[in-house]
């Protein structure tokens, strides 16, 4: 298994390669000058902005800035941001917590919810429950993430004033950052109240960044339950007087559970990826937002570095799902 591991390691160096050169180039097909929105166009004069791209780095040829843009990232460095002259891996570093703490909210539902209502369609199927559930999967999916937010936001936050629009806890709680997490920080802080505000706050974020991974992740249970029901060994065990819940949770549901773990996989990277567009609609401080904000400044290592943790945030999620399916799978381990 370490063998194959290694393998894939190595194989994903060019994978790697190909993400920094993408990411490097495709900020600076997007028009506009990264000066004159710093400083303004009518406060700008020819030789203030030929100063500030040489300072910047920004008058080399391109394949200069690449190859610094590498030499930086072999050396751990992700650059400084054009506009706030600060280090991107401190502002990365700053935000990443809460995004990771909204996609892992919103993965924990999706996979929760997912299997569930996989697991139950299945072993109705062909019945009312079936249907609806393959129903709402299919509306689930379908529908924009920007589109149901503001749904939500409507029904939920202006018509009955369940839910906050925006933010993470409401201001008049003082929590201090420990973990970054804010529902681990507000418990940590002990204010009364302060859990329940975040948890106010994180709920509908949460939800509709998880609905889509949710329908997936039900289809797959399903079909996947649907086919490991129909083995020889499900019903060998049954004639063996087994109850129906130890035949379900340890023969049916173990092998049912490989070809999902690696839809998850893809789903978690899905959500970061999604989280920009949730983000943005919750106003929520995360690496999505902050994205957006620099793409829209021009502002060329924040966003370099954004896609580039992201992927390989995606990369190293499904390695461990590969190892996963190692685990759970004795053929794979076998010819690992």
């Amino acid at each position: 298994m370490m063998k194959a591991f290694l393998h894939k390691l190595a194989l994903l160096l060019p994978t790697l390669l190909g993400i920094t050169a993408v990411a490097f180039g495709l900020i600076r097909l997007v028009p506009g000058d990264p000066i004159e929105i710093m400083v303004g166009e009518r406060q700008l004069d020819p030789a203030t902005h030929a100063a500030l791209m040489k300072q910047l780095g920004l008058d080399q040829p391109l394949w200069n800035q690449y190859l610094h843009y590498l030499g930086q990232l072999l050396q751990g460095d992700l650059g400084q941001s054009l506009v706030s002259r600060t280090p991107v891996s401190q502002e990365f570093a700053a935000l990443f917590p809460a995004t990771l703490e909204l996609a892992l909210c919103a993965l924990l539902l999706a996979v929760v919810g997912g299997l569930l209502l996989g697991m139950a369609a299945a072993l109705k199927r062909g019945s009312w429950l079936d249907q609806g559930v393959m129903g709402l999967a299919t509306v689930g999916y379908s529908m924009p993430v920007f589109w149901w937010g503001l749904i939500l936001i409507m029904f939920f936050s202006v018509d009955l004033g369940l839910t906050p629009v925006s933010g993470r806890i409401a201001v008049e709680y003082e929590v201090e950052r420990v973990t970054g997490f804010m529902l681990v920080d507000s418990l940590l802080s002990g204010e009364a109240g302060a859990f329940q505000s975040a948890l106010r706050h994180l709920l509908l974020p949460a939800i509709v960044l998880g609905t889509a991974s949710l329908a997936v992740v039900a289809r797959m249970t399903r079909s996947s339950m649907l086919e490991v029901l129909r083995e020889d060994y499900i019903r060998t065990a049954r004639a063996k007087g087994l109850s129906p819940a130890r035949v379900l949770a340890v023969h049916a549901l173990r092998n049912a559970l490989i070809p999902v773990l690696t839809v998850v996989g893809l789903q978690t990277g899905s959500l970061l990826a999604g989280a920009v567009l949730t983000e943005t609609i919750f106003s929520w401080p995360g690496i999505g937002k902050w994205l957006i904000d620099a793409i829209a400044r021009r502002d060329y290592p924040v966003v370099q570095a954004g896609i580039l943790v992201t992927a390989l945030t995606f990369i190293a999620v499904n390695l461990l799902v590969d190892l996963l399916n190692s685990w759970a799978n004795p053929r794979l381990r076998g010819a690992a």
